[in-house]
Parts: structure tokens; sequence; C-alpha cells
């Protein structure tokens, strides 16, 4: 077996993906419940809310897209960076994953440079404001600076409501 079962009782078959079996449901329920930095922080911070605050801070234009970049973790869950470049079979899995995504939302084939850029802001924010500054220069930040925001983390069931919100804004789909 090679699928599982989702919150709104679609099966997602890992092996091969399909795009009926993904929806936005899903995603904001497993991204609400998702910390980030694998839940070692102070408090709860759901990889749903970082993605709705690093749609707020690119252009427009790129909204949609950096609501969803990290939507494959709904699915494939939140691995941290350095342990994911160990696992090569676990990026092919979610590369192809993201694919189906992107066709199931119309996003472009590839995540764009500017979705990639906030996705660095939003890591340097946190570790501003969610009390993991280190002192330790992380590297991946040079030059990268916090967003004008300040993060307030909220809990699983308001992320989620965050989520769906700003897709509708995003979408003409006005799901639930």
């Amino acid at each position: 077996m090679s699928w599982i079962t989702t919150f709104t009782g679609r099966h997602l078959d890992f092996a091969a993906p399909a795009v009926e079996s993904i929806c936005i449901e899903d995603i904001a329920q497993a991204l609400s419940h998702e910390c980030r930095f694998a839940g070692h922080l102070p408090n709860f911070y759901s990889v749903a809310q970082h993605s709705v605050l690093c749609s707020q801070i690119v252009a427009p234009e790129f909204a949609l897209e950096a609501l969803m970049h990290d939507a494959t973790e709904a699915y494939c869950k939140d691995i941290p960076a350095p342990l994911k470049r160990l696992l090569p079979d676990y990026q092919l899995i979610e590369d192809q994953l993201d694919a189906v995504i992107r066709q199931r939302f119309g996003l472009p084939l590839q995540m764009d440079i500017a979705v990639k850029h906030a996705d660095l802001v939003m890591l340097a924010t946190e570790r501003r404001d969610l009390d993991i500054d280190d002192g330790k220069v992380w590297p991946m930040l040079e030059g990268i600076f916090p967003a004008d925001i300040v993060i307030n983390p909220v809990m699983p069931v308001q992320a989620r409501a965050m989520f769906v919100a700003r897709f509708n804004e995003l979408t003409e789909w006005g799901v639930l």
C-alpha cells in the first residue's frame, strides 16, 4: 500500500499521485497542524500560517504560488532541509507531488524566484520573532532581511481558517 487517506476521505497514492486526489481543504487542514522547524519552537507555529504570511509579502501576481509553496508538506510532512537533502527518494516523491499540486491549482511548473526569496524573508522573520535566533550565522540568510511584520503564532483552527480565507481571496474557487 502506497497511499494515505486524507482529511476529506480522498486517497493519495504516493507512487502515482493524481490531480483529483488534491484538494484545498486537505492542504489547509494538514498544514495548519504541521509545526514549522520540526516542532523545535517555544510555541506552536504552523506551516499554514507561514504560507499565508509568505503570500502577503510577495507581489500580488505571486501570492497564490507563495500560499501554496509548501503544499506538498500537507501530504509528505515538513522534513528539515538538511535531512531532506540526505533523502533523494523522498525528494523525488515530493517533486512528483509538487508537479501534481501545481497542475491542480494552475501554478507555474517551477517555483518563481520571488517566492523563493519571500520564503527566505519569512525564515529571517521567523528567526527574529519566534525566539530561535541562536546568534550563529545562518548562511542561507546572508543578505536577507526580515519582513516588516511581526509574527504572532495562532492555533491550528485559526491557521486553517486564515489559509482557506487567503486561498478564497486569491482565487475564484470560493471553497468553504
